[in-house]
Order: structure tokens, then C-alpha cells, then sequence
């Protein structure tokens, strides 16, 4: 029995009653002996009743401790019984050593005791987290949340079923809001009366009522060419599923036409509002549109997933856009103090070129302009140029480092980004964040990542380069323009390289913006010197595109040697070589570059989109020119994982069939 329990007879105050009544016996019988003999035998029987009390209370408490006992445990073993928490304890070879009742309900088999968990429940293995996290898993037909104790060898099972359906039902509810943009309904309309024109627009709304209809879309149509969708998250899983087949359809009923009808589509499924989710859908529609239509993006909080852009850019018909981003541009080149121009990191024949021009813009302003330019990190292929500029009077004076440009910034500074719309392929970001203007000149089609807060973007997919974009707005600047012969020729070299001496992506105003360049002294000679090509470099890409292997009968990849390290252009090269191969539609190009990354330049034909391909990897470009560099991995591995996205792509019949 406990001490203090006891102590409730053998304490002190008992010890000092039981002294104090002896001591006053004693006294009582100095006087009387017949009293002291009474009080003596009193307390003999007070002391005796005392000891028998004690003993049945021993005993009743006992007891009572005893049942209390079998109670607790069978309350217990009735909660372990009943209670609605799984609970199984294994060995360390991970076979089962005991488990309560629910354990075998929910697995739905009798004896489970010895059983390997592995090989019972697989599932907990491959969903397990390396922390003591809770997770949760599928077992038949039910959700369990299950916590995982290692050290106790411990695991504890919660159905979480219904709150799972209400969660995918929350889910599966959720509102979609989405805008769809007509791409070229005014273009494609150019020749017909107004009988054809309503027969066309009836024809194209007609095909994307059923479409609406089919996937329980709710489409109003608030202007002739804008329709606005609302759906839920279940409707936008099949969307994504189809791989949104109404873009193919529509571009099919209308392929007859000079110029078939294109869709654009922007949905948004996050925003806390309706008013941001709203917002959300004109940004991904916005980035449809930019990158040149006839696609969906769908933006889901964590990324922007593009769907589509089977078809290029239709070229714009009128030049108001170039003439009105030309008047801006000058105006904020007038109100800078300096400006800055940089391109993308290894800038190319395009990306100077592009930024000699915008120069030009610079000084027909009055205004004090640099090029932005690592030394150490360039393309080979601008050598010649960069020579050249070496030995010009003005162009050497303007060319700074991207430390002395960043010293240059300030409230007053305007920096242009040309070739380029990503923040980090920039040649110095930080000087993006730390610029209070930016201005974004370029040709790619618009990714997810893009300047933060740009006061002016010229992003036009249709052009062949971002030369041709500059050499328009250069016909437009206040003044009459009048250009050295080095600027002309880098602009018409930057137009050359990227058209491949005007051979793919050559639309009338491509020739146009070339004619300009002519006219305005561009030396053709001059060009073929730039563009000419070491021998050493020639064998280097013969070695390269002598590593091929063609996939599905039409898609070329050829890797480097392992070990061996090539410069970015020489890898585009070599995948321009293969694309003219007969039977080639599509090739990829795999090598390590100098600065260790794994590059992959890919071109296609127009039918295979290799922009796609690319982004999945996390690179981007065009329908027909895309490339992607890879950290940390080999160039088998590269290879592998492009493999993996292709017979993806194929399978899916996606995009790139």
C-alpha cells in the first residue's frame, strides 16, 4: 500500500494522540487507581478497534484497487477493440507482430500476424515520407491518413474517405474562368462579302457551341470575335485530356480559306476571387496571344500549361503597331538620361545586331546609349562582328561590361532588352531588378517567366528576328534615318542567321525590313565575311551529326561525344544540318557546352512542335526553333529524358504528332 495512504493511521498525529492519552491514565491513576485501570482498558480498546479498521480498510481498498484496475484495462482493450484508429506494430524484417480489429477490416483479411507489410501493403512504402509526416493512401476502395512511428515500429491508420470525396468533390467543383479570342477572324474575312463573312463566323460559333455543350461549358459571346467560358474544374481535366481538340477543329473547318480561323484561349483556375481569377485568364490569354495563337494556356497557380500552337504567327497586315511602339520608344529614350541595351547570355548574330540598331534609335534621340556585353561569354559567331566593331570609331566607345553597367543605373536609366523577354538568359538580371524602365524587344513566343513591370514590350512571334523588329522601328523614329554600313549589315546579318538566309520564317515584311537595310548601306559582302564558318568547326559538326539516330521514322537525335564540349551556336548548326536530311521533320541536338551545362537545340519543319517538347524540359523558342539547357545531368541522361517526351508526345498524340 502507498506510504501516504498508510500514513493515514501510523502518522504523527495518531503517535502523539495515542502519548497524550497514556500520559493522562497515568495521572488520572495517581489519583485513583479504579479510574487509571478504566482508562487503560479504554484505551486497549480504542487502540484494538483502530487495528481492525485498519485491516478492513487495507483489504476494501485492495479490492477496490484491484477492480479499478480490471476495469481501466478492460476499458482499454474495449477503446483498442472498437476504436476507429488503425493500429499495427511490425519487426524489424517488417513483418506484422500485432494489430487491433480495425487493421483487419480494413484490409479485409483474417490472419495478418507474420505477414510481410511490404508485400501486404506496398502502397505504404512507395507513399511514405522520409518525415514523421502524416500521408495518406488507398487501400481498396478507401482513403487512410496514416502516421508512421519508426523508432516504436509503429504505423496508425485513420479513414479519411469522406473527407477525401468531399475534397476531390471541392476540387472537381471548382470554378474555371476563361476567355477565347478569334486569332485572325478580321484577316480571314479580307475579300468576302458580309453574306460570307456571317456564314464563317456562324459556321466557327456553331462548331464551338457543341464544343461548349459537350464539356458543360457556359459560352456568351461578348464580342464578334471574344466569347467568355465558365466551367468547372471536372470540365477543364476532359479539356485537358482532349488536349482541347476544338483549336484542331476549327482550324480544319476554316483550312479552305486563304487564312484559316486560329483560337486562343486563356483559362485560370486560382485567384480568391472572381475578379482575380478573371484577371488571371486575360494574362494567360494575353501570353496565348503573344506567342502567336492557335494554343490554350491554362494557368493553374503553380505554372502556365500551354496546349496546342500547331500553326506559326499569321503576320500582321498593317505596320500601325511598329509605327505607335516606335513613337513610345523614343519618347522614353528622350526622357532617359542614359540608356542601357543588353541581350541574352552568349548573345548571337540576332541579339547584337539587334542592339547595334537600337543604338542608332538611341543616337537619333540625342541620348547617351551602351551596350551591355561580357567579353568572356560570348557566341563564337559574333567574333568577326565583335572585331569589326573593334576597329569602328563610335560602336568600341559603346560597348561596356556588365559591372560597369550596373554602376551606370539609376532613377534616369532606361535599359532595353533585345532578343530576350526571361530574366535569368539576360547577360546581367540584376540590372532588370535594380532599373526603374524597362523596355522588352523580342520574337520568341512568350513563357511563364517574363520582366517584372516592363513600361513598353515590343513581342511580336510572326517576325523572323528581333533585327527585322528593330529595322522597323527604326523607319519610324522622328527623324530620317541614316545608318554606317556596320550597323546595316549586323542588322541584315542578324535577319540572315535566323531566317537561314531567308529560308524559313521569311514573311513579306522579313524582305521588306531587308530591302531597308540595303538601301541604308548593308554590305552583302560584308555579311558573307561575318557568317563564314573555320574549318575546324565544320569537322566538329560533322562528328556531331554522325552520332544519329532517327526515332519514329522522322525525328532525327544526334548527341556529342562524352567529354567533349561545344559552343551553343555549333550545336544550333548541327541541328539545322539535320533538319535538311530527307525524311527528317524534326531534330534534336544533344551536347555538353563549355560552361558544363547540357544543351538541346531543336528544330522542326512546322508539323512537329518542337517549342513544346522544349518547355517540358524547361526551355521554350519557337514552333520551329526551341532549345533548352540542363544543370546537373549527363548527356545520356539528357538524351533519356528527351526520349521519355517524345514517346509521351507520340503516345498522347499530342502536339508534336
Amino acid at each position: 500500500m502507498p506510504k501516504f495512504i498508510t500514513q493515514r493511521w501510523h502518522g504523527l498525529h495518531m503517535v502523539l494522540s495515542m502519548c497524550f492519552s497514556l500520559i493522562l491514565i497515568a495521572l488520572l491513576s495517581i489519583y485513583r487507581w479504579e479510574y487509571g485501570v478504566m482508562g487503560l482498558t479504554l484505551f486497549f480498546f480504542i487502540a484494538l478497534m483502530l487495528v481492525r479498521a485498519e485491516r478492513v480498510f487495507r483489504q476494501e481498498f485492495s479490492q477496490y484497487v484491484l477492480t479499478l484496475s480490471k476495469r481501466v484495462k478492460g476499458a482499454t482493450q474495449e477503446a483498442i477493440d472498437h476504436l476507429p484508429v488503425g493500429i499495427l506494430l511490425y519487426d524489424r524484417e517488417r513483418r506484422i507482430e500485432w494489430h487491433n480489429p480495425f487493421v483487419r477490416h480494413m484490409i479485409q483479411k483474417e490472419e495478418l500476424i507474420g505477414t510481410s507489410l511490404d508485400e501486404l501493403l506496398p502502397v505504404l512504402k512507395s507513399a511514405e515520407k522520409k518525415e514523421e509526416e502524416p500521408f495518406t493512401v488507398e487501400i481498396g476502395d478507401r482513403t487512410f491518413e496514416v502516421i508512421h512511428r519508426r523508432k516504436e515500429r509503429l504505423y496508425y491508420f485513420r479513414d479519411v474517405t469522406e473527407l477525401a470525396r468531399l475534397q476531390e468533390r471541392y476540387e472537381q467543383e471548382r470554378v474555371v474562368i476563361g476567355l477565347m479570342h478569334l486569332d485572325n477572324f478580321d484577316e480571314a474575312g479580307q475579300g468576302m462579302n458580309d453574306q460570307e463573312r456571317t456564314l464563317l463566323l456562324t459556321e466557327v460559333t456553331g462548331a464551338i457551341s457543341r464544343w461548349a455543350l459537350k464539356h458543360d461549358i457556359s459560352l456568351r459571346r461578348y464580342d464578334t470575335d471574344r466569347f467568355l467560358l465558365i466551367l468547372e474544374q471536372r470540365g477543364l481535366n476532359q479539356l485537358m485530356k482532349s488536349r482541347f481538340d476544338i483549336l484542331d477543329e476549327v482550324r480544319e473547318k476554316t483550312r479552305q480559306n486563304k487564312i484559316p480561323i486560329t483560337l486562343s484561349i486563356g483559362l485560370a483556375v486560382t485567384g480568391d476571387t472572381m475578379i482575380e481569377r478573371t484577371q488571371n485568364a486575360q494574362a494567360a490569354l494575353d501570353i496565348a496571344l503573344a506567342r502567336g495563337g492557335d494554343q490554350a494556356a491554362v494557368h493553374n497557380g503553380e505554372r502556365i500549361v500551354f496546349f496546342g500552337g500547331k500553326t506559326n504567327a499569321v503576320e500582321k497586315r498593317t505596320r500601325v503597331r511598329a509605327r505607335v511602339i516606335s513613337h513610345a520608344l523614343g519618347n522614353l529614350i528622350r526622357d532617359s538620361e542614359r540608356v542601357l541595351i543588353m541581350g541574352h547570355t552568349e548573345p548571337d548574330m540576332d541579339a547584337l545586331g539587334a542592339a547595334i540598331g537600337v543604338l542608332r534609335a538611341v543616337r537619333q534621340n540625342d541620348r547617351t546609349g551602351y551596350i551591355v556585353l561580357d567579353e568572356d561569354d560570348h557566341n563564337p559567331g559574333i567574333e568577326r562582328l565583335l572585331e569589326a566593331i573593334e576597329k569602328h570609331d563610335y560602336l568600341r566607345e559603346r560597348i561596356v561590361t556588365p559591372e560597369r553597367a550596373l554602376q551606370m543605373v539609376n532613377d534616369t536609366t532606361l535599359v532595353i532588352l533585345v532578343d530576350t523577354h526571361k530574366p535569368s538568359l539576360a547577360i546581367e538580371p540584376r540590372l532588370l531588378d535594380r532599373a526603374e524602365r524597362v523596355v522588352v524587344i523580342d520574337h520568341h513566343r512568350r513563357g511563364e517567366e517574363f520582366v517584372r513591370d516592363p513600361v513598353l514590350v515590343y513581342l511580336e512571334p510572326y517576325a523572323s528576328s528581333t533585327c527585322e523588329l528593330v529595322t522597323e522601328l527604326l523607319q519610324y523614329q522622328k527623324d530620317r534615318t541614316v545608318m554606317d554600313t556596320l550597323e546595316a549589315t549586323a542588322l541584315f546579318a542578324g535577319i540572315v542567321v535566323d531566317t537561314k538566309s531567308f529560308a524559313f520564317r521569311s514573311g513579306s515584311r522579313t524582305f521588306e525590313a531587308a530591302s531597308f537595310l540595303r538601301q541604308h548601306g548593308a554590305d552583302l559582302a560584308m555579311v558573307q565575311t561575318l557568317l563564314k564558318e573555320d574549318l575546324d568547326r565544320f569537322v566538329k559538326r560533322a562528328e556531331i551529326v554522325k552520332n544519329t539516330e532517327v526515332v519514329y521514322d522522322k525525328i532525327a537525335i544526334a548527341t556529342g561525344e562524352e567529354g567533349e564540349r561545344y559552343d551553343q551556336i555549333l550545336i544550333a548548326q548541327s541541328a539545322d544540318t539535320l533538319l535538311n536530311m530527307h525524311g527528317i521533320r524534326a531534330a534534336f541536338v544533344v551536347c555538353e557546352r563549355d560552361d558544363g551545362k547540357v544543351a538541346i537545340s531543336a528544330r522542326s519543319q512546322g508539323d512537329i512542335n518542337v517549342q513544346v517538347v522544349m518547355e517540358e524540359m524547361g526551355g521554350g523558342g519557337h514552333l520551329t526553333n526551341a532549345a533548352v539547357q540542363l544543370e546537373n545531368v549527363t548527356i545520356s541522361e539528357a538524351r533519356e529524358r528527351l526520349l521519355k517526351i517524345l514517346e509521351k508526345v507520340h503516345e498522347e498524340g499530342s502536339d508534336a504528332e
